[in-house]
């Protein structure tokens, strides 16, 4: 099974994805380290990816889906996945993959992101995301204003998972 965890900056995907693998027994990845070196730099100037910048992106995270899939893995993702049309790219077997929709609010996010250091996502892009934003329907939504913790064992009460022993 692969679970991809997603929301925007400063929402926990990182800390809540690491901790959620750690109690199933699963790999983690993350997506930053799918980026180009060209689109980090550009996020870290204060520009905004264009759909253009996430195509290979978005497909070089597709893969490792499928091959986790493909090989039994239980994998989580953290990943952005802003706009439905990401989403369905990165769903290579909705049967074997859930999602976890991570939000708080614009102000949780922005002290988050404020305080946050040596992240190439400068706080000033958290209301273009907010902006692009296309909050999913049908998937395990949790809201982080609370421990992370706290978060991982609502992620998996919402998923009907359980932790490996």
């Amino acid at each position: 099974m692969v679970v991809i965890v997603m929301g925007v900056a400063g929402a926990g995907k990182t800390t809540v994805g690491t901790r959620l693998a750690r109690v199933l027994g699963w790999s983690f990845r993350d997506a930053d380290e799918f980026h180009s070196a060209e689109s980090i730099a550009k996020m870290a100037a204060g520009g905004a990816l264009t759909d253009a910048d996430r195509a290979p992106w978005l497909e070089r995270m597709r893969q490792v889906v499928q091959r986790a899939l493909e090989s039994g893995e239980g994998l989580v993702l953290a990943c952005s996945a802003l706009k439905s049309v990401y989403r369905e790219r990165l769903t290579v077997d909705a049967s074997r993959q859930r999602w976890v929709y991570l939000h708080a609010s614009r102000e949780v996010l922005a002290q988050r992101l404020s305080s946050r250091r040596d992240h190439f996502m400068p706080p000033s892009q958290l209301d273009n995301q907010l902006a692009v934003l296309e909050e999913p329907e049908g998937v395990c939504a949790v809201e982080v204003s609370v421990p992370p913790d706290e978060v991982v064992a609502r992620v998996l009460r919402g998923l009907g998972l359980q932790p490996s022993v």
